[in-house]
């Protein structure tokens, strides 16, 4: 499997899926510590991917979400953003309500 199909698999198997560096136990730079900070904080579950540990997923997921820094959020198959966006929504609330829908099924279901 490429590594585009990869990441596209990761992101429609988790709801929440943070690419980051390190990872949720042991954050290897401030930005996604702060990232997993967030998301605990939020209470919701979330799978994540270590790019140190996959240099193949770090330089091309850069080309599939078009975004060029780590950490990213996806929420649903969305990329939601970095930290600054995540911190930005969480303190608006605006995250929580992205978090908990991308977590709840939907009617129907």
């Amino acid at each position: 499997m490429d590594v585009m199909e990869r990441i596209k698999q990761q992101i429609e198997q988790n709801p929440v899926m943070l690419y980051m560096k390190g990872t949720p136990d042991f954050p290897q730079c401030g930005f996604s510590g702060r990232a997993v900070q967030i998301l605990n904080h939020c209470g919701v579950e979330y799978g994540y991917v270590n790019v140190f540990e996959d240099p193949e997923i770090r330089e091309n997921l850069k080309i599939y979400s078009n975004w060029p820094t780590f950490p990213q959020l996806f929420a649903k198959g969305e990329l939601i953003g970095g930290c600054d966006i995540m911190t930005d929504m969480f303190q608006s609330g605006e995250l929580q309500k992205v978090l908990q829908a991308a977590v709840t099924p939907s009617e129907g279901a």
